[in-house]
């Protein structure tokens, strides 16, 4: 069944029309590289869109031309339609290396009538294990819809169309790792999961459906880019210390409270020897 909209729902709806309204316009040929695939990402329409595509051979990503050192990064995406069961389609900040930074949006395929999960996780100096999960309150396979990282030296916050759904804060003085000594880039990937992704591998990927296709349009980078020592000048940085006000503090507990599915912060079986420090303060 799917959750319950209160009254705050409304707020977020005209939110999402204003995203639609105002959200600028990028070139992906010049802003992201195709890294694999085979030619299953497709740049199209001039650089106004891109795809990616999955088969039973393979399937596809691309990742940004530059490297980031702090950022706010929109990207509108319409997902794999149908039966998406065994696909992922992530879309992330990393660094590299074995104590690499991360910070992921994942969504999980599912079969046709089911609701995709958005799977989200934090990675600092090499750990992770900080996931939480979340059911979409729209149909994230009939339309665009932007799904945005913002990266400061403060907070990450994880926002859909506009609406927030998570805040993972910098705790360093309480002891809590924070990604913010090594620059990422944006990366993104179709592939097959289906040893752990719908129902944690009990549904394969039905190869007859294939290819699997998600689209992404309106990529914008607001960034610190890396080897460009004037592209946090000369320009709108607000975000460089953006945080929660009240508005949006009530439309995070709303999806939260709705569409929240999976909070690592609440699994007391994986952690019987208590919760991680950034549990007990966040």
């Amino acid at each position: 069944m799917a959750p319950k909209i209160n009254s705050l729902a409304i707020l977020v709806m005209s939110t999402i029309l204003i995203n639609i309204i105002t959200f600028g316009s990028a070139n992906f040929n010049k802003e992201v590289d195709v890294t694999w695939g085979d030619g299953r990402a497709k740049i199209l329409n001039n650089g106004d869109l891109l795809t990616l595509s999955l088969d039973k051979t393979s399937g596809s990503g691309f990742q940004s031309k530059d490297e980031y050192m702090f950022a706010k990064i929109d990207t509108q995406l319409k997902l794999v339609p149908g039966n998406s069961a065994g696909t992922v389609t992530a879309y992330f900040l990393s660094s590299q290396g074995p104590t690499h930074d991360e910070i992921d949006f994942e969504f999980l395929g599912n079969l046709s009538g089911e609701p995709y999960i958005l799977h989200t996780n934090v990675y600092a100096q090499g750990k992770g294990n900080r996931e939480q999960q979340f059911y979409l309150w729209f149909d994230p396979t009939a339309d665009f819809h932007t799904y945005s990282i913002l990266w400061n030296p403060q907070r990450i916050i994880f926002s859909v169309d506009g609406t927030p759904i998570r805040e993972f804060k910098n705790l360093e003085s309480r002891g809590v790792p924070y990604p913010k000594n090594q620059p990422m880039r944006i990366y993104s990937s179709l592939w097959n999961a289906d040893d752990w992704a719908t129902r944690g591998g009990l549904i394969k990927t039905d190869w007859s459906k294939a290819p699997f296709t998600a689209s992404y349009r309106n990529y914008k980078a607001d960034a610190c880019i890396i080897l460009n020592s004037n592209s946090c000048t000369g320009k709108n940085i607000s975000w460089f210390n953006q945080e929660l006000d009240a508005t949006s503090q009530a439309k995070l507990k709303w999806a939260r409270n709705h569409f929240m599915i999976y909070n690592y912060c609440a699994d007391s079986n994986r952690f019987p020897q208590g919760f991680p420090t950034e549990c007990t303060i966040m």
